[in-house]
Parts: structure tokens; C-alpha cells; sequence
């Protein structure tokens, strides 16, 4: 196994007035050649969106777009009609595909929305754009991971077209889980949002993350009530 640590500080961090966000790789006015993409992952922003602010119309292609809030109500517009609102314990994608515009804004006017939003390569270019979103049951997982996002055509999750897994975690402390890759060519970017775990011999805490490759099965140790984010990714 091999394993490279990335510590929460480490990310770009920035405060453009009605966005506060952390770069985990090379993004907008923040460019590291050291983390411009992980296997096919290449974005993982960690974003807070003032009250009635967020991004204006604008274009993507060939990029599967995930977004993952934890807080607040996000308003999704794009060029295919839709139109709709996502809150905590929602996941929407986006495959950009041959061409897509979207707007993407804090529902509120008093308060402010957070969220996760997540880019991968495709892995066919040109497709048609697409848009889906789901509610989860994150409040009753309990020791366990929740698949959120899988390959096109598996009927766990929301689909994209990349040969990647997204399984959102909470664990008790104190209680150590065993993953295994889904294909053994994958890799994992192993992302912690709340908590204290140890993986490998390593000490991760709340928003650190981990590159994982050459490895068929991991054990992730809980030392607090923790809650993670795990990608499993083509290399």
C-alpha cells in the first residue's frame, strides 16, 4: 500500500467576500504542480457560499460534476431546464458531457450554504448531458458507508460515466472498518470531514485527506465519532 497525506493546511485557502472555499487541487487563482489531479479526480473544493450569492451562468464539458452540501439550500439552473433546489443529505451530478451551462446559487438570504463539489475526467467524451440528484438517509448510518455515487448502469447511488464509487461514512469511535476495492485497479482519495481516524499508521483529522493506491483492502480506525468521504477512482 502507499499512501501520501495531505493536511488540511496544506489546501489552497481563500476569501473572495461571498465565497470562502479550500482548493484540495490546483483551481481558479490557486495553482500548486504538485496537486493538479488524482488519478481521474481532479477537483475537490470545499466551499461556503454567502447568504443570496453564488456563481453565475457558466459553461462545462466532459467533466462529471458531483456536489455534496452540508448546510443550507443550493439553487442548480442549467441549459437542459432544470431547475431545483439541494439541501443536506442530497447529492446531485452533472455530467457536462458535449456541453452544458449552469448557475449555481445560495437559495437564502439570511444564511449561508456549504457543500462539497467534486470533478472528474470522463470516461467517454462527448456524451449527452445529464442531471440527477437524490436524498440519502445520512442520519441513521451508524458504523456503515452509504454508496452515493457508481458507474452508469449500477442501481446503488446516483450514475456517471467513470468506473468510480463515492461512499459517504460515519463512524463511532472506537470502531474500525475494512474497505475493498470494487476494481483492483482503482485508487482512493480518502477525504475526512469531521473526526479523528488512523489508516495505515497515519493520523488523519478533520478535513485532511489521503492518496491510496496499490492496495486491495484497507482498515480505516475511528479514535472519535468521525464522518468521511471516500473516492474510489481510476488511476
Amino acid at each position: 500500500m502507499k499512501t501520501v497525506l495531505h493536511k488540511a493546511e496544506s489546501r489552497g485557502s481563500f476569501d473572495y467576500g461571498w465565497l470562502k472555499t479550500n482548493y484540495s487541487f490546483s483551481f481558479s487563482s490557486w495553482q500548486n504542480p504538485e496537486k493538479v489531479h488524482f488519478g481521474v479526480l481532479r477537483v475537490l473544493n470545499d466551499d461556503t457560499i454567502a447568504a443570496g450569492m453564488g456563481f453565475g451562468t457558466h459553461s462545462h464539458d466532459n467533466m462529471e460534476i458531483i456536489t455534496i452540501p452540508t448546510s443550507g439550500q443550493l439553487e442548480h439552473k442549467d441549459s437542459m431546464g432544470n431547475h431545483g433546489i439541494i439541501s443536506k443529505g442530497e447529492v446531485q451530478v452533472m455530467s457536462a458531457g458535449s456541453g452544458i451551462q449552469h448557475s449555481e446559487y445560495n437559495n437564502s438570504k439570511e444564511f449561508p450554504v456549504s457543500l462539497f463539489q467534486i470533478w472528474l475526467f470522463s470516461n467517454k467524451k462527448n456524451v449527452a448531458p445529464r442531471y440527477d440528484q437524490r436524498s440519502f438517509d445520512f442520519d441513521s448510518l451508524k458504523n456503515e458507508f452509504c454508496t452515493i455515487v457508481s458507474p452508469m448502469g449500477e442501481n446503488t447511488g446516483l450514475n456517471i460515466h467513470q468506473d468510480a464509487w463515492f461512499s459517504l461514512g460515519k463512524l463511532d469511535k472506537d470502531f474500525s472498518y475494512n474497505y475493498n476495492l470494487k476494481n483492483k485497479n482503482n485508487g482512493v482519495y480518502l477525504f475526512l470531514i469531521e473526526g479523528n481516524i488512523t489508516l495505515n499508521k497515519l493520523l488523519l483529522k478533520r478535513r485532511d485527506a489521503v492518496e491510496i493506491t496499490e492496495f486491495e483492502s484497507l482498515e480505516i480506525i475511528s479514535n472519535s465519532n468521525s464522518e468521511l468521504l471516500l473516492l474510489e477512482i481510476p488511476m
